[in-house]
């Protein structure tokens, strides 16, 4: 039957029609609309997984830590860089170990990828739609897994240009598609210190000293730095005839803490090890006493090792380095079982711990004799590099409630006043208190004072000025202490000269 008038319509009435088609096609775009609405309405705001906003209190306590380890840093000589939230997916993987590599966040390409894939498909039939053939067509670049990498190929770059030894700190974010968890995210800050261009263990041993004093300033009252060599690990896989198996060693011997020596053993078994092996390891592993002792017994079980006896001695070397220079807080001690996963160290490794929360590493690094042949084969340049973990050294913090209360406020002073001839007023005095570097505000005119000095209060702002028509005609302000309620009458002068 409708068929039959739409018939009618269209032969007898061509307008009516067309009114009719312009009609629905308005009430499907105004439902479109409003589908989207709805939809728009009903997705909740969220931040991914791992990832944090951070509050303006945040930030000043944030602030605070950086701001502490960047003073340490420049005091032993570091100059800041800074290098791109993206590299090259070439420059980043390889680096890291299998384990790594997948965790390295990759970029889409832009553009149609797939059908790309399909005509490389058509022009040869042997190639197949595996995750290694396509990512090359999806993916060409990536978020950057940490900042010593980055700077390698920083230092490659620009070495024409650079006077060596070099020594260089960044603090720029870093991600890994990590299960995020208490202390680990998936976006976090680092902050790194490198040396390039110098052998010297001196500075490892000054890496050591930047940890203690770095931390002891931010109130870290009991951590430890852990010290290894990757040349004594790598002369315990010698002394089984499994050099070919250094990197099985690492992995599996660097998760003592997590998974105890019996899944440690489960794990090097599944790998290839026998049962004589982890005989021989079990020793070393489980090595107990002083620094000195741990180092006698060390070099008794690798006679057979140049590599390892070589090991030792960068050891023994760091350790007497640091003997002449009393540590403010830190213990220091050698911790076979540290192999830190990172493919590219080759020398000393270090990792810090604090002693007074729960929580995972606070710092860690190491020396990379031929990372920058990575990228330049014809110039290999020794390294060595820390770094601080920010995110979880933000957690210590908080949780041994460990910031000055005056990483809290941002501002020192508000400036009160009741009405437009007030507010005129203290424009004049809000500049002079900013040109003598005194964070000030002053609220508009208009508002109750009580909602002004809660204001104040909500902001954590220790001292208030209020202005009224007494306080202009006899230009004595008053001044409120906002901690102890206590409030008197002061110039301006006075205010500059004593207040703050």
């Amino acid at each position: 039957m409708a068929g039959f008038y739409l018939q009618a319509i269209d032969r007898h009435h061509p307008k009516i029609l067309l009114k009719f088609t312009s009609l629905i096609l308005r009430i499907l775009k105004i439902l479109k609309i409003v589908l989207t609405l709805a939809l728009m309405a009903s997705i909740k705001p969220s931040v991914p997984k791992g990832t944090r906003d951070f509050s303006p209190t945040e930030m000043v306590r944030r602030n605070f830590i950086f701001d502490t380890i960047k003073s340490v840093f420049r005091k032993y000589g570091y100059q800041q860089i800074e290098t791109p939230s993206m590299e090259n997916l070439s420059t980043l993987t390889g680096k890291y170990g299998d384990e790594g590599d997948k965790l390295i966040f990759k970029i889409l390409n832009s553009g149609d990828f797939w059908n790309e894939a399909e005509s490389r498909k058509l022009k040869d039939d042997s190639f197949e739609f595996t995750s290694k053939n396509l990512l090359s067509l999806i993916s060409e670049k990536a978020l950057r897994y940490d900042l010593t990498v980055p700077f390698a190929r920083y230092v490659v770059m620009h070495q024409n240009e650079i006077t060596f030894p070099f020594k260089r700190f960044q603090v720029q974010p870093v991600w890994r598609a990590d299960r995020p968890q208490k202390g680990r995210y998936r976006e976090f800050y680092q902050c790194d210190a490198d040396v390039v261009g110098s052998a010297s263990l001196l500075n490892e041993a000054e890496f050591v000293m930047i940890y203690d004093e770095a931390l002891s300033k931010l109130g870290l009252k009991d951590f430890t730095i852990k010290i290894n060599n990757r040349k004594i690990l790598s002369g315990i896989a010698e002394i089984i005839d499994k050099a070919d198996n250094i990197i099985d060693l690492t992995v599996a011997i660097d998760k003592l803490d997590k998974i105890g020596l019996d899944g440690v053993i489960k794990e090097l078994m599944e790998r290839g090890f026998t049962e004589a092996d982890i005989e021989k390891i079990k020793p070393v592993i489980l090595l107990e006493g002083s620094n000195e002792q741990k180092l006698e017994s060390l070099r008794l079980a690798l006679i057979g090792s140049d590599t390892g006896l070589k090991g030792c001695e960068e050891i023994e070397t760091v350790l007497n380095y640091i003997a002449g220079c009393k540590l403010q807080t830190a213990s220091l001690e050698l911790d076979i079982t540290l192999a830190r996963g990172l493919n590219y160290y080759t020398g000393a490794i270090f990792e810090v711990k604090t002693n007074e929360v729960s929580m995972g590493s606070i710092g860690g690094g190491g020396r990379y004799d031929d990372l920058t042949g990575m990228f330049d084969d014809k110039n290999k340049l020794t390294g060595v590099g820390i770094s601080f973990g920010a995110d979880r050294i933000y957690d210590v913090m908080e949780e041994l409630n460990l910031f000055p209360a005056s990483s809290t406020q941002s501002t020192k002073l508000l400036i009160c006043c009741f009405d437009k001839e007030g507010e005129k007023f203290a424009l004049p005095i809000l500049q002079q208190l900013r040109q003598k570097d005194i964070n000030a505000e002053l609220y508009p005119a208009g508002a109750k004072l009580k909602k002004q000095l809660d204001y104040a209060n909500s902001k954590n702002i220790p001292f208030t000025i209020i202005i009224g028509s007494e306080e202009i005609e006899s230009g004595l302000l008053t001044v409120k202490n906002m901690e102890t309620g206590v409030q008197d009458k002061r110039t301006v002068a006075d205010i500059l000269k004593n207040l703050l």
